[in-house]
């Protein structure tokens, strides 16, 4: 029964990065941006978090500090993919790596490796702020992206941009806007890691993190509400790993630790086997827009 209770009460901590970095995901590719870079802006993030409580501060200006670590990182990726037009994936990729060898660089210098902290406590039935403002965070994507002027134009540059420039709509600045606007939300699934989760910077401390939200995006369909229930599904494995190895039960630990990465595999063959709706992939993901090819 403690087993039980102790896994369950355990399981939003695990699940709010993934619900955090996949929403801040579906507001850039509703822009028609496909962002590979998430795991380099959860990075980013991490490290500002665990810093800036290295350094002294509360909680809370950690978190914001991953906001704006997350929003630097996504800068450098739209001007790269919004502005510069140079290939999505590609960008993405190149971030993750940049921003790999920057935090593990940044945190070998400031000695901030392997340093324990505070971090944020829990303020109601063992969960903290974050986990109660994730659900209010998701209705708001969602009323964004659907009942604002910005959201349905975010939503038409990334369906048909050539279509959304003829009505007016800057489709380079809102795309611009929306790599930024989930650059934010992923900086801060990233300071939540580090600052709520494990309370320790150590290189790679993302875990993969980054890929998994991914794939949670394309589980939803890119959907906000979908993406808490993904979440919820990956929190419970992450949850369950270190709880079934402290029981000291006979099964190989890299077999646990690979159950995530098959759950993201049985995810996307799943996804990829369902058929399409209204709120499948944006017709437009990963497409450039130059207004002089517009026809």
């Amino acid at each position: 029964m403690d087993f039980l209770l102790n896994w369950l009460v355990n399981i939003p901590g695990f699940a709010t990065p993934f619900a955090l970095a996949a929403m801040g995901l579906i507001i850039s590719e509703r822009a028609g941006v496909l962002n590979l870079a998430a795991e380099g802006f959860m990075l980013a993030g991490a490290l500002a978090g665990v810093g800036l409580m290295i350094v002294g501060y509360s909680p809370f200006v950690a978190l914001a500090g991953s906001v704006l670590a997350g929003v630097a990182m996504s800068f450098i990726f739209a001007i790269m993919a919004a502005s510069l037009r140079i290939n999505h994936v590609i960008a993405g990729l190149a971030l993750v790596f940049f921003a790999e060898a920057l935090t593990s660089y940044i945190a070998s210098a400031e000695g901030w490796t392997n340093q324990a902290i505070k971090g944020l406590q829990p303020i109601l039935l063992g969960q903290d702020i974050i986990v109660y403002a994730t659900p209010v965070l998701c209705a708001l994507v969602v009323w964004m992206l659907n009942r604002t002027r910005f959201g349905l134009s975010l939503r038409a540059v990334g369906e048909n941009p050539a279509a959304a420039d003829a009505a007016g709509i800057d489709v380079t600045a809102m795309r611009f806007m929306a790599i930024l606007l989930g650059g934010a939300l992923i900086g801060l699934a990233g300071g939540y890691l580090t600052v709520v989760v494990s309370r320790i910077w150590v290189d790679g401390v993302i875990g993969g993190r980054g890929w998994i939200a991914i794939a949670l995006v394309i589980f939803a369909r890119w959907h906000p509400w979908r993406v808490l229930v993904g979440a919820v599904l990956f929190g419970c494995i992450e949850a369950l790993i270190p709880r079934v190895a402290a029981l000291g039960v006979d099964i190989p630990k890299y077999f646990l630790q690979m159950t995530p990465y098959l759950a993201t595999l049985v995810v996307m063959v799943w996804a990829a086997a369902r058929g399409t709706d209204r709120w499948s992939q944006p017709a437009a993901l990963g497409q450039h827009h130059i207004r002089e090819e517009r026809t």
